[in-house]
C-alpha cells in the first residue's frame, strides 16, 4: 500500500500545490513531502484531514493506494480483473470532486 502515492495524485489531479495543501492541512510542507515519497507513513488522522480538505472519500485514497503486492497470490487473478476498474472509478471520484471545486 502506497498511500503517499495516492494522496500525491490526487493532490496534483486537483491542481493544489504541495505547499498550499500543507498549509490547508495544518502540517508541515516536510512532512507532507515526506508523506508522498513514502519516507513517512501517514497517520489516520492525517489521512482523514488530508481527504476532508480534498474533498474526496478515504476509500478513494486507500483504493489508490494498493498495490498488487498487497494482494495475496492465491487472490491476484481476480484483483487483476476488477482492480482496473475501480481504479478508474476512484479516479473518477476525484474528477468530479475536482470539476465541483473549480466550477
Amino acid at each position: 500500500m502506497n498511500l503517499g502515492i495516492a494522496i500525491k495524485s490526487v493532490r496534483r489531479q486537483m491542481g493544489i500545490t504541495q505547499y498550499d495543501l500543507s498549509e490547508m492541512c495544518g502540517i508541515s510542507q516536510t512532512s507532507l513531502s515526506q508523506i508522498e515519497t513514502s519516507v513517512k507513513r501517514p497517520s489516520p488522522r492525517t489521512i482523514k484531514k488530508i481527504c476532508e480538505v480534498l474533498e474526496v472519500p478515504e476509500s478513494v485514497i486507500y483504493i489508490l493506494g494498493m498495490q498488487d503486492t498487497d494482494v495475496p497470490e492465491s487472490k491476484q487473478n481476480v484483483y487483476n480483473l476488477i482492480f482496473p476498474s475501480i481504479r478508474n472509478l476512484a479516479l473518477q471520484i476525484v474528477a468530479n470532486e475536482h470539476a465541483a471545486l473549480v466550477g
